[in-house]
């Protein structure tokens, strides 16, 4: 896979190819390394734009992928694709999942319990507490925090979590080596030591305003829950929350006070829905997991083989149905069937109908 991946990163280089044509190229041609040496006629047949085209027949004219890939490794930036077990597989299961991630970092296996924080850059003093405290809260009870590495909510999010001795994860809106804002380095470097930093845009990337709102749904793709602290009623943070319902996962939204324009954005949200956040407790409580450090201890301790480790890879809070566990584990129905006969009596995992199983 290592010598597919600089093809995987080639296609990310061409402007125009975007997940939906991409997972269009891959499967069209089957094998990136295929589709990348492939003639013109060939992608005329695909359905190519002319545009589209004339950029990849330049651009592959003009790059050496061995050397692009050498030049990301040595910058230290990893590079996970959707076929790699590291990609996160929250991430994995929404519409118009980034077939490749640069990561400054480290993704891990807990950070499947993620919650978003976004919200306006030019909090108020209640908005600046509210997220401090909810930030705090949620890290200190083994939350990963996701967002933006944007001024206001953002920063205040990733720098509590932080100090609360928990992980957080930055989705940038640039290349993971061009920090946006600058003033947000030093920040990034204690989140690259805590977390990761993560784009699906190529390294070089400018922070060009266009590229922002798709960043988003990798924000709210990586998270179970997002939680708006402040937003206007032209907020980006209300185009996370609309990438979430999307991807059907629950949305927060913190009440505020009608004449503030900063509350206007998610006072909407309730009106149209979405959970009131009054207390960071019920957070935890509309997912269920009081007690996440205590789950995580039992996942690394309750799983008694590779069977079982596998199936836990696999799982997380959203039903996944018993072919989908045999297809991503690599293992027979019968094997997987009595691993996880097994796992409900230990309470690793439940059964929730129609052969569908979750992550207790």
């Amino acid at each position: 896979m290592e010598n597919e991946k600089k093809y995987w990163i080639g296609f990310t280089l061409i402007k125009g190819i975007g997940s939906v044509r991409f997972k269009r190229i891959l499967s069209h041609f089957g094998d990136l390394s295929k589709a990348w040496q492939a003639p013109k006629e060939a992608y005329q047949e695909a359905g190519l734009p002319g545009k589209v085209l004339e950029n990849f027949l330049r651009i592959r004219k003009e790059i050496n992928l061995d050397e692009v890939y050498n030049s990301i490794l040595e910058k230290r930036v990893k590079v996970f694709t959707l076929k790699d077990e590291e990609y996160p597989q929250l991430l994995r299961e929404i519409d118009h999942s980034p077939p490749v991630l640069y990561v400054r970092g480290s993704l891990l296996s807990e950070d499947e319990f993620a919650v978003a924080m976004v919200g306006t850059r030019k909090v108020t003093s209640y908005g600046q507490q509210v997220c401090r405290d909810t930030s705090t809260y949620l890290a200190g009870h083994g939350i990963t925090i996701v967002s933006g590495l944007a001024r206001g909510v953002d920063g205040i999010a990733h720098q509590n979590a932080l100090k609360a001795g928990g992980r957080t994860i930055a989705v940038l809106g640039s290349g993971v080596d061009v920090i946006y804002p600058p003033e947000h380095r030093k920040l990034a470097d204690a989140i690259i030591e805590n977390g990761a930093v993560i784009s699906d845009y190529p390294l070089g990337t400018q922070p060009e305003g266009v590229n922002f709102p798709p960043r988003n749904r990798i924000i709210s793709g990586l998270s179970l829950e997002t939680i708006v602290i402040e937003a206007g009623e032209r907020s980006g943070a209300l185009i996370t929350a609309d990438f979430a319902l999307e991807q059907g996962r629950d949305v927060f939204a913190v009440p505020g006070n009608v004449l503030s324009p900063a509350s206007k954005g998610t006072n909407r949200l309730i009106q149209n829905g979405a959970y009131p956040m009054v207390s960071p407790q019920e957070v935890l409580e509309v997912l269920n997991m009081p007690g996440v450090k205590n789950i995580k201890k039992a996942r690394q301790v309750l799983p008694a083989d590779a069977t079982e480790q596998k199936i836990m890879k696999v799982l997380n809070f959203e039903p996944v149905h018993i072919d989908e566990i045999c297809f991503q584990a690599g293992m027979p129905v019968e094997q997987v069937s009595a691993a996880l006969t097994m796992m409900e009596l230990k309470g690793l995992v439940q059964h929730v109908g129609g052969m569908r199983y979750v992550a207790i």
